[in-house]
């Protein structure tokens, strides 16, 4: 069994994918020892790293476009269209209150300090701390104050944060860039031999009554309109496709998995399915 350094990238909903690599990993006998993060590539790494990534996995196949509006809470603040309180609440219910310290496997999320113009390795703590802060996309989430600083998106200064497995000693180092070069999008991928795993169990009946709940606080005619955020995410992209080149030519890692960065719309949640397949076919194209 091959021990694996797991670079998770920033993208959005394109970070579904994550999943699909991590079970292609597990499928083909690789041991995940350490998983560096940022934004999405942080919340699926911390998730993992926390061991509740199926439970995870059932309840994001299972949401649709309403219920992600139903958990997106408005801020006034001005900084932020969304306070992200309702989102880690819910994460928090599912996973439950870790800190960092008590995970299986190392774990670094990263963030970006604006005000200093610096990355931030976040590798201890609670964990949805760490979370928060690493998926504060500018101008979407407000940013998430960890340790006396306010932070926000990694992906602003690090969108693929290979440095911080640098030294790890294992076996192979693996990459998940979500911002890969465009490419043609014809038809949905084909599942290579992952089963679907959003079926009515348990969980999901847990999941469905806690959406509910929310669901009656908001009012479900109301419509958000994306496209101004979709503009300043397709420039957001353009901007971390540069500097992911720069830092896999500084930390080049032993395998790169490219997703391309217009596989889907960065909150196109309601596509996990499709993602997840993606991923894994993305894996066993690279590494099989």
């Amino acid at each position: 069994m091959k021990s694996v350094s797991l670079v998770l990238g920033s993208g959005g909903a394109r970070g579904l994918a994550h999943i699909g690599v991590i079970h292609w990993l597990e499928d083909n006998d690789y041991k995940i020892e350490s998983i560096s993060g940022c934004s999405i590539g942080a919340l699926i790494g911390g998730i993992y790293a926390a061991g509740k990534l199926e439970e995870f996995e059932k309840w994001v196949c299972a949401i649709s476009t309403l219920d992600i509006v139903t958990l997106l809470d408005i801020s006034w603040s001005g900084n932020g269209l969304v306070k992200g309180d309702k989102i880690i609440n819910t994460l928090v219910d599912l996973v439950g209150d870790l800190k960092i310290e008590d995970l299986n496997i190392g774990y670094t999320a990263v963030a970006a300090d604006i005000t200093q113009e610096k990355e931030v390795w976040i590798n201890s703590g609670h964990l949805f701390d760490a979370i928060r802060a690493s998926i504060s996309l500018p101008l979407f989430f407000t940013p998430h104050e960890c340790n006396g600083v306010r932070l926000i998106d990694g992906g602003v200064l690090n969108p693929l944060p290979i440095a911080p497995i640098f030294s790890d000693n294992t076996d192979i180092s693996i990459a998940v860039n979500l911002c890969g070069k465009l490419v043609e999008t014809t038809s949905k991928p084909q599942v290579v031999s992952q089963e679907k795993v959003n079926s009515n169990d348990g969980i999901n009946a847990t999941i469905s009554k806690f959406i509910q709940q929310l669901k009656d606080k908001v009012d479900s005619t109301k419509e958000v309109d994306w496209g101004v955020y979709d503009v300043a995410n397709l420039a957001f992209d353009a901007m971390q496709s540069t500097i992911i080149r720069q830092k896999i030519a500084a930390y080049p890692p032993d395998k790169v998995i490219e997703i391309a960065r217009n596989t889907c719309g960065i909150f196109e949640f309601d596509r996990a399915d499709e993602m997840i397949t993606l991923g894994y076919n993305k894996a066993q194209e690279c590494l099989g």
